[in-house]
Formats: C-alpha cells, structure tokens, sequence
C-alpha cells in the first residue's frame, strides 16, 4: 500500500485529488495539510511514501520546504502538483530533489495515480510536454555553454552575420568581395561548427546562442 499525503491550501483542489486517489486500491490518504507548519508536524506523527505538494503555500513557497523535508525525510517521495508551468520552476524543483511534477491544469485522475506509483518505486515522473520542455532547455544551455568554445573566424562571422539577414550566398559573395566558392566553404564550416543541417537551423542554432553579427 502507497501511503499519499496532500498539502494544498485550496479546499476545492483537496477535494479532488482526494476523490481521484480513492480510486487507487493500492494508495491510501494518510494525510491532508493546509499549510507547511501541519505537514512538517503530520509526517512527523504520519510517515508517508508520497506527498502530493503544491508550490505555493501560505507560510512557505516550495523552494524553502522540499530541501527541509528531504533533509528531515530522505526516503520521502516528493510528488509537485503545482498551478506553474514555466521551466525554470520545474527545473529547480528536480534539482532539489523532488521525484516528479505535475501541471494541475493537464493532469487527470490517471495520469494522477501513474505519476504516484512512479515516484513511489524510486522512478522519476514528468508528463511528455514537460520532459520536452525541459530537454529543448538543456539543449540550448549546452549550446550556449559551448559558445565560448566556438573558434568561428571574423570573415565566418561576417558571413554567418549576413545569413541572419536573410542574404544568399551571390548576395554574401558581393556583399564581402569574395568569390561565391569561398561564401559556400565559410556557410559550410559554420554548419559544421554549430552542427546545423540546413539554414533554417542554422538560422536557429545562432540566434539561440545569441550569434547576431
């Protein structure tokens, strides 16, 4: 049995995960907070496998409580239901330690109960938008980290600068005074450099990294 506690501070959201969870043979409610203080005293006096936490609570945001819990319950499984989506919060949250996040607004008494037995066998939950979200996050991070390691020459530059405007390579080559050969090898060496396979991505792939010569 997968023993859930709640925190939410609005009566209607408790109402229905409370509704959604009685639906589960293998999940008992253990527990319903309002606030931080009550559910850092309930789990005291009320172990739990998974709690169901809202981010924001009157007395404490969720930043301040999960690294308090984790520290006081380090088996806790910490299972975000939150009314936030943006990435940043999301992101935090996992690296915190939490086991999963759930958008409130797109999640049904399924998803609900897969995302509880997920976290509660050691398993990380993320619904598809979200690991989504997050991955198209970690990418752009990792290619603006790898800027600085970019050797791109200054004549790359000015042509990948002219990209951006939308010239073509007969447009580049007059633009530059260079020969239309030398305009197809520099768009080639920033292709392979940014590892775009088109313009368009390329096109991306520098405005992402912030690339506007």
């Amino acid at each position: 049995m997968i023993k859930v506690a709640i925190t939410d501070d609005h009566p209607i959201v408790v109402d229905g995960l409370t509704n959604a969870l009685s639906s589960g043979a293998d999940i008992l409610l253990s527990g319903v907070y309002s606030n931080a203080a009550s559910l850092l005293k309930g789990i005291q006096q009320q172990p739990v496998d998974v709690l169901l936490l809202d981010l924001q609570l009157p007395d404490k945001n969720g930043s301040e409580l999960v690294p308090i819990l984790l520290q006081q319950y380090p088996s806790l499984h910490i299972l975000i239901l939150s009314g936030i989506e943006a990435s940043p919060y999301i992101r935090d949250m996992m690296q915190r330690g939490c086991k999963g996040y759930l958008v409130k607004s797109r999640t049904n008494q399924a998803m609900l109960l897969e995302a509880i037995r997920e976290v509660a066998s050691g398993a990380i939950y993320l619904d598809a938008s979200l690991k989504e979200d997050l991955l198209r996050e970690m990418l752009v991070a990792r290619r603006r980290s790898e800027k600085s390691r970019l050797r791109i020459t200054l004549r790359e530059k000015e042509v990948l600068g002219l990209i951006l405007k939308e010239y073509n390579n007969p447009a580049i080559a007059e633009a530059l005074c260079i020969s239309l050969r030398t305009v197809e090898t520099h768009r080639y060496n920033l292709m392979q450099k940014l590892e775009a396979k088109n313009t368009a991505s390329l096109i991306r792939i520098a405005t992402e990294l912030g690339l506007h010569y």
